[in-house]
């Protein structure tokens, strides 16, 4: 593979990942109505864990949605966050060599979620099966972000 078709491909995932990053955040920005509309699917059964676990969540939007609307406000910056994080990654896009540390601090974020995940999820009272699945945030964003290091490590030696 010559350097052209490295960079490009370097530059595509870059591309994807903040897209995927930005779109995990603004997700969060309308959770009472993602969560409304998740409830009136009727999907889940009240008497199964993940029913019970989204019934229980969706009590607690409501009542902050009713009686404390301005905890959203968490919420927009958790969105805002996402964005800002993704921005970061401008910089290895336009030039990877040059901006590896920001795949290399990345890497180290993915890392960092599994313990987060882990201590606070017990803390707050989150079911196993849901700190499982935010562990594998962590884990997904590894794989896109060790292919774009090791690929700049390739470009680095002139493949």
């Amino acid at each position: 593979m010559n350097a052209s078709k490295l960079l490009s491909r370097i530059r595509l995932t870059i591309i994807i990942f903040i897209i995927l990053l930005t779109l995990s955040g603004i997700t969060a920005m309308p959770v009472y109505t993602e969560m409304q509309w998740l409830m009136s699917k009727d999907w889940f059964r009240q008497d199964s864990l993940m029913g019970a676990w989204l019934y229980k969540v969706w009590l607690g939007v409501e009542l902050m949605h009713d009686d404390f609307p301005f905890m959203f406000y968490g919420y927009d910056w958790l969105a805002f966050a996402h964005i800002v994080i993704g921005l970061a990654f401008i910089g290895p896009y336009r030039n990877p060599a040059k901006n590896k540390w920001v795949i290399d601090w990345a890497i180290l974020c993915c890392f960092c979620v599994i313990p987060l995940a882990l201590i606070m999820g017990q803390l707050r009272g989150i079911p196993w099966f849901h700190i499982l699945i935010d562990c594998s945030f962590g884990i997904i964003g590894l794989i896109p972000l060790y292919l774009v290091r090791s690929w700049i490590k390739k470009l680095e030696r002139g493949i």
